[in-house]
């Protein structure tokens, strides 16, 4: 059935109920900061949605992103599901949400696309891939997340990358897209080294190409993608709650998803960050709404 809201007008559910590759869901929040207003993230993946669908009558055009049309001339093979319902600052219940949604998918063997969202959501996105490892991370941002604790909350914003570290079917980190200054001292750097993950700077990939990150990425590791909005240069992504000058492109982003699915398997997908109130004549939720295209094209045309 086809859902009007849904991303690209996609189905919620394919004909004569073959099972879907990809599976779109939303989660407003994670955890959030005890005291701090986050309700601008709730309506991010709606506000996704809502960008595509000038688009959606036009999957079967020629994409020249992907090369071809988004499905590779083959059949629709995406749903797009709806939201975890979240409420802020419910957070142990809305980790459980995420995580049992991840899981769910993954049961069916498809791969999972979350739209967020606040950057906690994928804490629980990854935690849902235990038993489905291992699995390596591709995170694009600006900032490492490595912090151990913020406000009394050791699951929030700054924490996604701790977190994932310490899970144990996490078999890699590459940190792409990094500068300026965030809530990163001294200690999360060393801790991030120490753990072993590759950090590289948004100049080392305007130097030497989207390759500085991938050759990090095992040949024909199942990897999972995390992309906060903020890893793009503001001038394009200007909706996020933490501008940073100097940003990765659109086609960097969309090499990195595209060079990725040459080089490795993508297990899963999460967009988070997009913070709609801050966003400017809708141009981040449009580029938000082409990387996710391109994630899907990329998922398609992998082994």
């Amino acid at each position: 059935m086809t859902v009007s809201h849904s991303f690209l007008g996609l189905p919620d559910r394919l004909d004569d109920n073959a099972e879907p590759r990809i599976v779109i869901f939303g989660a407003g929040h994670g955890s959030t900061y005890p005291g701090k207003d986050s309700s601008g993230y709730a309506v991010a993946a709606d506000t996704i949605r809502a960008a595509s669908h000038a688009d959606a009558d036009l999957i079967e055009h020629w994409d020249f992103d992907l090369g071809g049309p988004l499905f590779d001339g083959k059949p629709v093979c995406c749903i797009d599901v709806g939201n975890v319902p979240t409420t802020m600052h419910d957070n142990a219940a809305n980790r459980a949400g995420i995580e049992a949604r991840t899981r769910q998918i993954l049961a069916s063997s498809a791969v999972p696309i979350l739209l967020g969202g606040d950057d906690s959501v994928p804490i629980p996105f990854l935690a849902g891939f235990a038993g489905h490892g291992p699995i390596w991370i591709l995170q694009i941002d600006a900032h490492i997340d490595w912090r151990d604790e913020l406000h009394g909350e050791r699951h929030g914003y700054s924490n996604p990358m701790r977190r994932a570290s310490e899970m144990p079917h996490v078999a890699g980190i590459v940190q792409a897209g990094i500068r300026s200054v965030g809530s990163a001292c001294v200690e999360e750097l060393q801790a991030a080294k120490h753990y072993g993950s590759r950090i590289v700077t948004a100049r080392e990939i305007h130097a030497d190409g989207v390759g500085a990150a991938l050759r990090h990425i095992p040949e024909g590791a199942r990897v999972v993608v995390t992309l906060d909005c903020d890893g793009l240069d503001p001038g394009i992504m200007p909706g996020v709650a933490a501008r940073a000058p100097g940003g990765l492109t659109y086609t960097q982003v969309i090499d990195l998803i595209a060079g990725l699915g040459r080089r490795a398997h993508i297990a899963g997908f999460d967009l988070v960050e997009l913070y709609p109130p801050a966003d400017i004549d809708g141009l981040s939720a449009l580029t938000a709404a082409r990387l996710v295209v391109n994630a899907i094209g990329a998922i398609v045309r992998q082994a």
